[in-house]
């Protein structure tokens, strides 16, 4: 099964959201074995990548509220080693981020080639908080897709490839969750009213992500649809897509840097 072609949203695409299952798993079942196969993958692949150090991967992971960002960090990322991967959270920006363009801080944080680098939430906030919350005009948030675009184009250019991740979860599924963090004390610490706030805005996240993915997924930088209600299929699929990516890069370890026929340590 091609999983790639039944989550990846094709440039140009109508994509509406409603069309998209958040439950599904594409008639996969459950496999932990199958899971961490995959995870083994990925280690192997985060070192070689770390050797070659022609390419760097940005791993973009954009959801509502309880859409399972942390969760699929935790779970799909467990096995790499931190020396050659770089998580950065993005949140309201600061006054130093505000008084540069939109793109300033996204930029900074680019992985070097090497690396591993891991967007919670990313540049894609400012076409959708502020597009919702009407806090930027109309005419200035609408002009950020082609910017956007140009941006990952360049980065790709240079050797960092892309893989946009759109976690999707159901209303209900997101009421269970925001639920289970008040229920629970060792989650409570999770929860926001403002979590209560911004989901009255769920049809408007839904119209500005839909715009989002169609406008934004280019072959340089694509985006993926994630069916997320079901975690141990997002935390699959992610994994999966990711190793597939590295694959088709075509690592390679590099040469020594002596003739090793004739070294003896001793």
């Amino acid at each position: 099964m091609d999983l790639v072609k039944r989550c990846v949203v094709k440039p140009g695409s109508k994509l509406h959201l409603r069309d998209h299952d958040p439950s599904d798993t594409f008639g996969v079942r459950r496999n932990d074995a199958a899971l961490q196969k995959r995870l083994d993958r990925l280690s192997e692949l985060q070192h070689l990548l770390y050797a070659d150090k022609r390419y760097a991967l940005l791993i973009v992971l954009q959801a509502l509220d309880a859409g399972g960002k942390d969760g699929t960090l935790r779970h799909v990322m467990s096995g790499l080693n931190p020396q050659g991967c770089v998580v950065t959270a993005f949140k309201v920006p600061s006054a130093e981020e505000r008084s540069h363009d939109f793109l300033w801080r996204a930029h900074k944080a680019v992985p070097e080639r090497g690396d591993m680098g891991i967007f919670n939430r990313s540049h894609y906030e400012d076409v959708l908080v502020v597009r919702v919350h009407r806090t930027v005009p109309k005419e200035v948030w609408s002009k950020r897709y082609g910017q956007i675009n140009d941006f990952e184009q360049m980065l790709n250019e240079n050797g960092v490839r892309i893989l946009k991740f759109f976690l999707h979860i159901g209303k209900e599924e997101q009421k269970r969750r925001l639920q289970a963090r008040v229920l629970d004390p060792t989650r409570n610490w999770k929860f926001s009213p403002a979590d209560l706030e911004e989901r009255k805005y769920w049809d408007d996240y839904m119209k500005a992500y839909e715009d989002a993915l169609r406008k934004c997924s280019t072959p340089w930088a694509p985006w993926h649809v994630i069916p997320a209600d079901h975690k141990w299929f997002r935390n699959y699929l992610v994994a999966e897509l990711i190793v597939e990516a590295l694959e088709g890069m075509k690592l390679k370890y590099p040469p020594p840097m002596a003739d090793l026929s004739n070294i003896e340590i001793v």
